[in-house]
C-alpha cells in the first residue's frame, strides 16, 4: 500500500471572499489551494523556498476544481491536501474542502506543478533534492 502524505489547514471565510449571494467567489479557491500547499510544505519540508534554494521553480501548469456545495461567509471549512505520487518530474496534489464538523464536502480539486531551472527551462527529470525528498518519505 502506498504511503499517503496529507496535511490540513483550517480556513476562515472572510467577507471580502463572498459575492452578493453570500457565496465564496470562485476566484478564492486557488488561494485556498495555495494555503494548503504552504501547509504541506511546512509539514513535509517541500516548501517553495526549499525548491527555490535548490535552484528550481515549481510553477502550476494545471488546476481543476469541482464544486459540490456553496461555501458561505463565516463558514469554517478545513482543506485537506494529499500528495499524489508520480515518477514524472512534477508535483501533484489533490484537495478536499470539507466542513470541519460534519465532513460535508464543499469542493475537490487537483493541481500539477512542474520543475523549471533558474533560466526558465522545463526540467524533464526529477531534481536530486526532490528524489532525496521522496526517499526520505518513502514514496515514488
Amino acid at each position: 500500500m502506498e504511503k499517503k502524505l496529507t496535511a490540513s489547514k483550517q480556513l476562515e471565510i472572510r467577507f471580502s471572499e463572498v459575492d452578493s449571494m453570500n457565496i465564496v467567489w470562485h476566484g478564492s479557491y486557488p488561494l485556498y489551494f495555495e494555503d494548503a500547499r504552504e501547509a504541506f510544505g511546512r509539514k513535509y519540508g517541500l516548501g517553495y523556498m526549499t525548491i527555490f534554494s535548490n535552484g528550481y521553480f515549481a510553477p502550476l501548469v494545471e488546476m481543476s476544481f469541482k464544486y459540490k456545495k456553496p461555501l458561505v461567509y463565516e463558514s469554517k471549512p478545513v482543506i485537506i491536501i494529499t500528495y499524489v505520487p508520480t515518477e514524472s518530474a512534477k508535483i501533484v496534489f489533490e484537495y478536499e474542502i470539507i466542513d470541519g464538523e460534519d465532513g460535508t464536502v464543499y469542493a475537490t480539486g487537483r493541481t500539477v506543478q512542474v520543475f523549471m531551472d533558474r533560466d526558465y527551462r522545463l526540467v524533464w527529470e526529477n531534481p536530486e533534492f526532490y528524489r532525496d525528498w521522496k526517499r526520505k518519505w518513502e514514496i515514488k
